[in-house]
C-alpha cells in the first residue's frame, strides 16, 4: 500500500515535471502560512484595516508580514481563492450576527402591495 507522499515522490522522480507547491509538503506549507495570516486578521479585527489584498479584502497593517509570507508560499490563484472564501465566510457571519431585521429568510413583497 503506497501513500500519497510515495506517489508524489515516484511521479516527481520519474521525470514528470510537478511544481513543488502542488506536492503535499508545498500544500502543507501554504496552509500553515494561510492559517497564520487569517489568524492575524482575526486577532487584529478591532483595528482599522489599512492594507488591501485580493478580492477586496482589507487587513490591518500589523498583518503585513504574514500576508507577504502567505503570498510568497502559495500560488496566486490559491491566494485569490482563499481570500474569496474568507470574505464570503465573513459576509455570511455578518448577516447572521447582524441586526434582528436582517436575520432569517428574505420576505418578498406580496402582490397586494402593488395594487393601486
Amino acid at each position: 500500500m503506497s501513500t500519497a507522499a510515495d506517489d508524489d515522490a515516484d511521479y516527481h522522480s520519474s521525470g514528470g515535471s510537478v511544481m513543488p507547491d502542488v506536492l503535499a509538503k508545498g500544500r502543507e506549507a501554504c496552509y500553515k502560512v494561510r492559517d497564520a495570516f487569517y489568524a492575524c486578521v482575526e486577532k487584529h479585527a478591532d483595528k482599522k484595516p489599512t492594507e488591501i489584498a485580493t478580492m477586496g479584502l482589507l487587513y490591518p497593517a500589523d498583518c503585513k508580514k504574514s500576508r507577504a509570507n502567505f503570498v510568497s508560499n502559495c500560488r496566486p490563484t490559491w491566494v485569490k481563492h482563499f481570500d474569496r472564501q474568507f470574505c464570503a465566510k465573513k459576509r455570511v457571519q455578518r448577516l447572521l450576527d447582524g441586526d434582528e431585521d436582517r436575520r432569517g429568510p428574505i420576505s418578498l413583497p406580496q402582490p397586494y402591495t402593488f395594487k393601486q
